[in-house]
């Protein structure tokens, strides 16, 4: 929302001065409204700036850009091409009215924030005098949405923060457990650096869960070189296990998600309906097949797909199919070769379950049997399963019937997270209608 805020504020002050004066809108006009929003964009974030901070840093990055911009204007001698009434009201409204939506956007940050679906329940590894900081600094502001919910260190009382001994809950080994029992989001690791094979060691156990890691270095003792850190109420704290989509990506992953699926579903509603009428036609029972998997943060959905086996006398089986089952049906088995089964899936996408591109969904048994054997499995659930993936565009679609199989996706997997781009999904996309009629290796 910062992002776009600060940038469209301007833009729309400066049409609606043009409006109340009855100034045209002509190519001069435009052509300023492009220059401000590219200059302008992304707007910085200042919802969680104090009152005098954000009039200060509101009034230096206006005029700021009124520089610029007549930098601009007296080069091109363009200036004389706007009434300097209009000028004058849209240097002097602007700023006051950034500033009000900084205001009630701080506003809407906290009520946001108090909802308990946005509430984001955090831990922190070491009770020392740094994971006494970081706690302090996650209760410290209402627009975090976060719920600490204590330490854990395995030195004794009389060694521990003094003010982190009433919220201790137990031992590093105890980390991982916790986590998965309790479904905490965030954990902080606060450790200090000669306690390197003791994080790597909780690192892994913590793979096997869903919650976002974050490495916390001490940097008041030592100077960060590289490393890419994020401010948490002005404690530094370093990312290191964490999704791709946060602000403007999330914006723009979920746009595209939207605009894309409503596009397809409305080119192939007249596929849909013949496939429909085909797994009708080919054996008794629904049309649509409902299947458990694990979504966003390991979240059990439910995720569609048309049929393709036979129902039997007690209910649909919902055991996994493999290659040749005889309860495929002649028309399952084409719609499954030829991944068509899988376009119902475009309406998880607008409900919110499911991307276009992302990590392929794996059942739940196949979650809880993989995440023991392949090293940070559980990763691939930082972001939204897809409809078709990095790694089902370069091999890796159908039946994963052995560990390298599975090894070999889930590291695509992790590729795409890392290089996540607009770019790439299109990509995936594109490659995808390809695949699915040319393809010979789904079954």
């Amino acid at each position: 929302m910062a992002a776009f805020l600060e940038p469209a504020i301007t833009v729309a002050c400066f049409l609606a001065i043009m409006w109340y004066y009855h100034e045209p809108v002509d190519g001069a006009a435009m052509t300023l409204c492009l220059l401000v929003f590219a200059l302008s964009f992304p707007g910085r974030n200042r919802f969680k700036d104090a009152n005098l901070t954000a009039v200060v840093d509101v009034a230096t990055s206006w005029v700021s850009l009124l520089a610029i911009l007549a930098l601009c204007g007296y080069a091109t001698r363009s200036l004389d091409q706007f009434d300097q009434k209009v000028l004058v009201a849209w240097a002097v409204l602007t700023p006051l009215i950034q500033f009000g939506a900084v205001v009630a956007g701080r506003e809407i940050v906290k009520m946001s924030a108090r909802k308990p679906e946005a509430r984001r329940s955090a831990i922190v590894v070491g009770a020392g005098p740094l994971g006494m900081k970081v706690s302090k600094a996650l209760e410290g502001h209402e627009g975090f949405g976060i719920d600490f919910m204590g330490f854990f260190d395995d030195r004794t009382d009389a060694r521990v923060h003094q003010d982190a001994s009433d919220k201790l809950i137990g031992r590093l080994n105890e980390v991982s457990a916790y986590v998965a029992r309790h479904g905490v989001r965030e954990v902080y690791i606060t450790l200090p650096l000669t306690s390197q094979p003791r994080i790597k060691d909780l690192l892994e156990s913590l793979q096997e869960t869903t919650a976002s890691l974050f490495f916390v270095p001490d940097v008041f003792g030592i100077s960060i070189i590289q490393g890419r850190l994020q401010d948490v109420n002005g404690v530094p704290v370093v990312g290191i296990l964490e999704t791709p989509f946060t602000g403007t990506n999330a914006m723009v992953k979920r746009i595209s998600d939207i605009v894309l699926a409503l596009i397809i579903l409305i080119l192939i509603s007249p596929i849909l309906l013949m496939l429909a009428i085909g797994v009708k036609l080919s054996s008794p029972g629904p049309v649509i097949f409902r299947q458990k998997r694990n979504g966003l943060d390991g979240e059990e959905i439910t995720v569609y797909k048309f049929r393709s086996m036979r129902t039997m006398d007690n209910g649909p089986v919902v055991k996994q199919a493999t290659k040749g089952d005889p309860r495929i049906t002649k028309f399952g088995a084409f719609i499954r070769k030829t991944s068509l089964d899988e376009l119902p899936q475009f309406f998880n996408v607008l409900q919110g379950r499911m991307s276009i591109v992302g990590p392929r969904p794996h059942a739940v048994a196949h979650n809880e049997q993989y995440r023991k054997m392949i090293k940070a499995y559980m990763v691939r659930h930082k972001v939204k399963p897809g409809i078709t993936g990095w790694a089902q565009v370069n091999g890796h679609r159908g039946e994963t019937d052995t560990i390298e199989k599975m090894e070999a996706r889930v590291e695509y997997d992790l590729e795409y997270l890392r290089n996540w781009s607009l770019g790439l999904d299109l990509l995936i996309i594109a490659r995808t209608a390809r695949l699915m009629f040319f393809d010979r290796h789904a079954y």
